[in-house]
């Protein structure tokens, strides 16, 4: 993966290959500026810089997003960046849990105010923002960094119902997998009046989610299914794959007629217009594209699907043969910056312990990403990951293996501040 380099005012030139910036390193000549991603600093003035234009491409999604820098039809560097909405979304369900519970012990007369707020135009979930603000990040970060000039990035509207029905069209589109029917008659109807696992029937069947609320599963018609209560009861909130492992011809026909969750297509839809809104505020060229063109670009040169070569296939732009000249881009999973919540709680929402509101501990904050030598005692060896600090000096550090428990802030040593992302 090229390197990027700043010169001595910290304005971006062209990036380079791994090898100069190894020598450049060696004489002198620069300096290590960041280490994620990794970037260096000349130590003169580049007077004229013969800056070539670069273009960044995008391929935005529900759960990772492809980033690609290209030069002409040269891949000079990669990421693929992991988004937390999910954990957001559980994070504000505990929350409001949390707080409903709250007002109703102490407040429990005090009338509700649930018609006194109004959401501004455009407003949508922290759970979607948050994509929209990650992608926003890291285009900004890579525009301090390096000379680009353009942007492309997929603006698509997936059709959910044309996706359940390709033959859909006209009034079909007003009437819904339910026109007609009671959702129980309708369950009764599409499994045949009988258990799906056990197969008995004339016996009381119930409506069973095949992946489980719990596990993220919904209410759509797609996700449910008819069982009896031994059945019911038995599957509990085990996904379908263990529940029926000993059975891979009833699993198999169980599946065929379950549609995969439309949850991440929604998201898609949600954020695509934010995201274009928000890349062209940063007053470049923004060039758009379909999901269609970006696959046709990728099978045309015998690519195989991945994000972030999604994402260097992007548009138009894509040239006739492109050249990868890096082999694995960088993984970006967006931590977060913590939380302001003092009192901890257990699984049911009992307070068990209350944080400081110190974040350093020893000049580190958890997040950091350190690297610690330890020379002596069980935990001999040398360890890089990101460090969860304690007021007592006893860190844990996660490596991209394991997670090492109580080592000493004395072996611990900077590589990157913390900045809501992890590296790998």
């Amino acid at each position: 993966m090229f390197v990027f380099v700043l010169d001595s005012n910290k304005k971006p030139l062209n990036p380079t290959h791994p090898a100069r910036a190894r020598k450049l390193l060696r004489t002198g000549k620069a300096a290590v500026f960041k280490k994620y991603p990794f970037t260096i600093i000349l130590k003169q003035e580049v007077i004229e810089p013969n800056n070539q234009e670069l273009r960044i491409k995008i391929d935005p999604g529900a759960r990772t997003t492809g980033i690609a820098i290209l030069r002409n039809e040269s891949v000079l560097w990669a990421a693929e960046l992991t988004h937390r909405g999910v954990q957001i979304r559980d994070a504000l369900t505990s929350r409001r849990q949390l707080r409903r519970s709250r007002r109703n012990r102490q407040t429990r007369y005090r009338q509700s105010r649930f018609n006194n707020r109004k959401r501004h135009d455009g407003w949508l979930p922290p759970s979607l923002i948050s994509r929209v603000d990650n992608i926003l990040t890291w285009v900004k970060r890579l525009l301090r960094l390096s000379p680009i000039t353009a942007i492309s990035t997929e603006l698509v509207r997936f059709d959910t119902q044309l996706m359940q029905n390709p033959e859909i069209s006209g009034i079909e589109y007003q009437q819904g997998e339910l026109a007609g029917y009671e959702i129980r008659e309708y369950m009764l109807e599409k499994w045949h009046r009988k258990c799906a696992y056990c197969g008995v029937t004339d016996t009381q069947l119930e409506i069973e989610h095949i992946i489980a609320k719990s596990k993220g599963g919904s209410n759509r018609v797609s996700n449910l299914t008819l069982s009896c209560t031994k059945c019911n009861q038995k599957k509990g909130n085990k996904s379908i794959e263990q529940f029926l492992k000993n059975k891979p011809e009833l699993l198999k026909s169980i599946l065929t007629q379950a549609k995969r969750s439309l949850a991440d297509t929604a998201a898609v839809n949600a954020t695509r217009w934010k995201l274009f809104n928000s890349l062209k505020g940063l007053g470049l060229p923004v060039e758009t594209g379909t999901g269609g063109r970006t696959k046709y670009n990728r099978c045309r040169q015998n690519l195989p699907k991945q994000h972030w070569l999604d994402a260097a296939n992007v548009g138009a732009s894509t040239p006739e043969n492109l050249k990868i000249l890096i082999s694995e881009p960088l993984i970006i999973k967006a931590t977060g910056h913590g939380n302001r919540q003092m009192c901890g709680t257990n699984r049911y929402g009992f307070p068990i312990r209350h944080k400081q509101n110190v974040k350093k501990h020893f000049g580190f904050q958890t997040g950091d990403i350190v690297k610690a030598v330890v020379t002596k005692g069980k935990k001999m060896g040398t360890y890089v990951g990101r460090v969860l600090c304690r007021a007592t000096g006893s860190f844990d550090i996660a490596t991209a293996t394991s997670r090492v428990a109580g080592v000493s802030h004395k072996y611990c040593s900077f590589i990157h501040r913390s900045d809501g992302y992890a590296y790998q």
